[in-house]
C-alpha cells in the first residue's frame, strides 16, 4: 500500500532519517565503549543500532512507492565523549522519540488512516522504550566504573524489539516473531 498522506510520507521520512543516524552514532558508540573497557556495554550498543536499523529499514519500506529524491530533516544526537555520557545521549535520543516524536507520528498516522506507517511507528516506539532502559541500566554501571553483565541480547528484525537473554519471550510481544528469528549479540 502507498503512503496516501505528504505528512505522514514526511513523518516517514523524518523517522527514516533518525533511526539511520541513530544505528551509525550507536556503532561509533559501542567501538568508544569498547575502548573504554566496556565491551558489554559495547554490545548492547551494537545490539541497539541492529534494531534502529530494523526501524529505519520498516520506514523506508513503508516510502517505497515515494520515488525520487527528499530533503530530510530529522533530530539526531550529536557528540563523542565518554561512554557514561554517549549513554545520556542514547537516553535523551530515546526518550525523544517516546515522549514526543513517535506519539505525534502516530497520531498522525492513525488519523490519516495510513496503516502501514501506524504499524512501522508502533514498532519502534514499543522498541524504543525498552532501548531507554537498557540504556539507563548501562549507564548505572559505567557510572560506577563497570561494565554491565554478560547476558546475551536478542533483538527481534521485525520490529527491532530488545531484551536480555533472561527475558526472550517465546513471542515478540509487539509484533508477533518466534523467538527463533531474533538475533543475538
Amino acid at each position: 500500500m502507498s503512503v496516501k498522506n505528504a505528512m505522514t510520507a514526511d513523518f516517514l521520512r523524518s523517522a527514516y532519517g533518525g533511526e539511520s543516524m541513530a544505528h551509525m552514532r550507536y556503532l561509533v558508540w559501542a567501538d568508544a565503549a569498547d575502548r573504554e573497557k566496556f565491551p558489554n556495554i559495547g554490545r548492547l550498543f551494537r545490539a541497539v543500532a541492529y534494531a534502529e536499523w530494523a526501524h529505519a529499514k520498516n520506514h523506508f519500506t513503508v516510502l517505497k512507492d515515494q520515488v525520487g529524491d527528499s530533503s530530510v530533516t530529522a533530530g539526531a544526537v550529536f557528540g563523542l565523549t565518554n561512554t557514561v555520557e554517549n549513554l545520556q545521549g542514547a537516553i535523551d535520543g530515546e526518550l525523544h522519540e517516546v515522549d514526543q516524536m513517535y506519539p505525534v507520528y502516530l497520531n498522525a498516522a492513525r488519523y490519516q488512516e495510513e496503516k502501514d506507517a501506524e504499524r512501522s511507528f508502533h514498532f519502534a516506539v514499543e522498541a524504543e522504550k525498552q532501548h531507554a532502559e537498557l540504556f539507563k541500566k548501562a549507564q548505572e554501571s559505567a557510572k560506577a566504573g563497570n561494565d554491565i553483565g554478560d547476558d546475551k541480547f536478542y533483538v527481534c528484525p521485525v520490529c527491532g524489539y530488545t531484551v536480555v537473554e533472561d527475558d526472550l519471550p517465546e513471542k515478540c510481544p509487539v509484533c508477533g516473531a518466534k523467538k527463533e528469528v531474533f538475533k543475538d549479540f
